[in-house]
């Protein structure tokens, strides 16, 4: 009886133990962005937990397009997507999920950016390239550059709008071969039409050994390449640039992406990427404007959370800081 009273007894106070851990855990709120918001949602991520400890801000970095397949490809649990291309969400997401609604059916943009070439003090030719010449300089034989892969993440199917738009714009005849195509094989080539221009990329985006060419998955993998030599100069979002500390040299605004005024301009060019999944949803990206926006998936788990988050972090962009894109 006694053995069995303090059986009891211990099970009670392990009850109570339990029910104490339970009541002091947190709420984690999932949040997926774009590799380019990293930055600065660190620094939001504190300032909201500092006022809200009983919740942890959870946040995953991928490039745009692997961000929200997190939700549509392979259906994990998150609160929030924060993407770099506003189109993204309605393309991918305004479709029906497993739960028999759509992804999500709404999304609020809130800032905007532009591309700039990025580089060292180590880059060849850093104290020769200007916003006159950046595209002569990238079309020297002996400079390497890099982007991240377009068919992962924005800023790298808007480094080949960049450069068509630039080649149109710029009056550079066969500046996208020598910048970027003859990297591969077989060459990108553009497609030229009354319309516009495009480029199809292949399913394996590879460029050759030795070329001028090199891509990563994601941005941050891009400019440590940078920072350690393996290339000169790469195409990243202004914010990232200038949160990183590295030079950069801004481009004209009629290739840039940064500009409203200049949107019939950018839809001159067109890529078409190549995974066979993207078929259902449209596998083209048009050159538009660069804007942020942010949506909830229809079957996040803390909505309630997530939606007093995203306003907290609208408020935040709106208010800007170093390495934050700019409010719209």
């Amino acid at each position: 009886m006694k053995k069995a009273c303090l059986v009891l007894v211990f099970l009670i106070i392990l009850f109570v133990v339990s029910s104490g851990c339970v009541s002091d855990e947190k709420t984690v709120v999932k949040v997926v962005p774009a590799g380019s918001l990293l930055l600065p949602l660190a620094e939001i991520e504190q300032e909201y937990e500092a006022l809200h400890p009983d919740i942890d801000i959870q946040i995953e970095g991928h490039g745009s397009i692997q961000a929200i397949r997190q939700v549509t490809d392979l259906h994990r649990p998150i609160d929030l997507i924060v993407v770099a291309d506003e189109s993204l969400i309605p393309d991918m997401m305004y479709r029906e999920g497993p739960n028999g609604e759509n992804y999500t059916d709404w999304y609020t943009p809130f800032a905007r950016n532009e591309m700039v070439l990025a580089f060292t003090n180590e880059s060849a030719y850093a104290d020769e390239i200007t916003t006159d010449n950046w595209y002569q300089i990238l079309s020297r034989d002996d400079v390497r550059i890099g982007f991240s892969n377009p068919t992962l993440d924005a800023a790298g199917y808007r480094t080949f709008l960049v450069m068509m738009l630039a080649e149109e714009q710029l009056n550079a005849p066969g500046l996208f071969n020598t910048v970027i195509g003859d990297s591969f094989d077989p060459d990108l080539v553009v497609n030229k039409t009354a319309d516009g221009m495009s480029v199809n990329l292949p399913v394996l985006l590879q460029p050759e050994e030795n070329s001028k060419v090199s891509i990563r998955d994601a941005s941050m993998f891009l400019l440590s390449l940078l920072e350690s030599g393996g290339i000169d100069y790469a195409f990243d979002y202004k914010s990232v640039a200038i949160g990183q500390g590295l030079r950069y040299v801004e481009l004209q605004p009629e290739v840039n992406l940064g500009e409203e005024s200049y949107a019939s301009v950018y839809d001159h060019a067109t890529v078409y990427l190549g995974f066979q999944r993207f078929a259902t949803i449209g596998n083209e990206r048009i050159g538009m404007p660069i804007v942020y926006a942010a949506t909830i998936p229809s079957d996040a788990p803390e909505r309630e959370e997530a939606e007093k988050f995203l306003t907290f972090m609208l408020e935040a962009f709106a208010e800007g800081g170093v390495g934050y894109p700019a409010p719209l």
